[in-house]
């Protein structure tokens, strides 16, 4: 299917999910509907299923949108709680389109969960109340980060929407035949040895005008070392900043996992950075990206963000609530450096270039995300791989031909 016949079932009303290879426009034409619902003035709630990804389409994550935060399953009383939440209501209450970007990443309860709370503020008897329904992603990318996780087309909420599968097939990030079809291989489970050895024709050789490409990784403990060491080529004094906690050890230890800043934040003017979280005010969202320009009689950083805008970047806080008390609590000025990021992160990107190392992949999909975020082949730079990297979940494999048919 191509954009103009997608756009035509976006607009047409019905419940869609939005798919295709890596590369094939989704983020764009979504992009694109948004434009022409703002024009109609008609309300539209944008989000995706991570803030990096969010950042792509302008929108916040669905977990903010929807005001379940980082739950897995409501009782009654915090669905009550949500349900007297003045700004989720207006939300939900105004919005006529519902647009959840990076459906990979989403896993089924939490799809579920957003289903309830749209029919509990709008309508109970139509799916997520009535509002339309835009699923976008491709599930050969990365799925859900909790193991075990069902993905979001397993929902009940899924199978009630009734949802049209528009599978795009026109190839729009990749610009290189050759490296078009190898993914197309990783993506069908069908890479051999001839791909492997195109990909590892790529070990160690130099990117042609590109002194110092994005780094990717798949664990963070490598990312924190590359940051650590381009921090220390940095000249200047180093800034340090705490994180300051309260409350049980266990629920602390829980924020600090899902909050993404650094316990110990180290600052230079010139440091490449990171926000880790949604500050719409203020001008910034979980992955805007800029480097530090300077820091404020306080002492806090200035960011310049890509757009030029130069943000003082604040401490922020983390909570969980219970009835109506925080009782757990950590404070960061919401950055971390990011002359590296890790794989999880780049999903959605376009890279003119990348440095990837795969040597130690272990999860279903992060070779095919690294690898489809280049336009060509002579645009990556390799420095490890493993067999890991180019397998996909047979599981997905056959939904996937399931979703090809339902598109034609």
């Amino acid at each position: 299917m191509n954009q103009s016949q997608a756009m035509k079932i976006l607009e047409s009303g019905e419940n869609v999910f939005l798919t295709g290879s890596a590369g094939t426009g989704k983020t764009f034409l979504i992009n694109e509907f948004i434009g022409r619902l703002k024009e109609k003035k008609i309300k539209v709630g944008i989000t995706a299923s991570t803030g990096i990804a969010a950042t792509h389409i302008g929108g916040r994550t669905i977990h903010s949108w929807a005001g379940i935060g980082i739950e897995k399953k409501l009782s009654p009383k915090k669905i009550n709680k949500i349900l007297r939440n003045k700004k989720v209501r207006q939300r939900i209450e105004e919005a006529r389109v519902l647009i959840i970007d990076e459906i990979s990443m989403l896993d089924a309860d939490r799809l579920n969960l957003t289903d309830e709370i749209c029919k509990a503020i709008k309508n109970p008897f139509l799916p997520f109340g009535g509002i339309q329904i835009v699923l976008s992603g491709d599930f050969f990318q990365l799925p859900p980060v909790e193991k075990g996780a069902k993905f979001a087309y397993e929902s009940l909420a899924w199978k009630e929407a009734k949802v049209k599968v528009c599978y795009l097939d026109e190839q729009f990030r990749q610009d290189d035949a050759t490296f078009t079809d190898l993914l197309n291989k990783i993506r069908s489970n069908s890479a051999g040895t001839d791909e492997m050895n195109s990909l590892k024709s790529r070990l160690f050789r130099s990117i042609v005008g590109f002194k110092k490409p994005t780094k990717l990784y798949t664990h963070n403990a490598d990312v924190d070392a590359v940051n650590s060491y381009e921090l220390s080529r940095v000249p200047g004094k180093e800034s340090v900043y705490p994180m300051t906690e309260r409350g049980p050890r266990e629920l602390v230890n829980f924020l600090k996992k899902s909050c993404l800043a650094p316990e110990e934040l180290k600052l230079k003017i010139g440091a490449m950075v990171m926000f880790v979280k949604n500050n719409f005010e203020a001008g910034y969202v979980n992955g805007t990206l800029g480097t530090v320009v300077g820091f404020n009689e306080d002492e806090y950083p200035v960011v310049k963000i890509r757009s030029g805008s130069e943000i003082t970047a604040v401490s922020s806080g983390w909570e969980i609530e219970e009835d109506e008390k925080v009782i757990a609590a950590i404070s960061q000025i919401p950055l971390r450096l990011a002359w590296a990021i890790t794989v999880h992160k780049s999903q959605g990107m376009s890279l003119d270039a990348a440095e990837i190392d795969l040597s130690r992949s272990f999860e279903y999909g992060m070779g095919y995300v690294a690898l489809s975020r280049v336009r060509t082949l002579a645009g990556m730079r390799l420095i490890g791989i493993n067999e890991e990297a180019l397998r996909v979940d047979p599981k997905v494999l056959l939904k996937d031909l399931e979703f090809k048919n339902l598109s034609k």
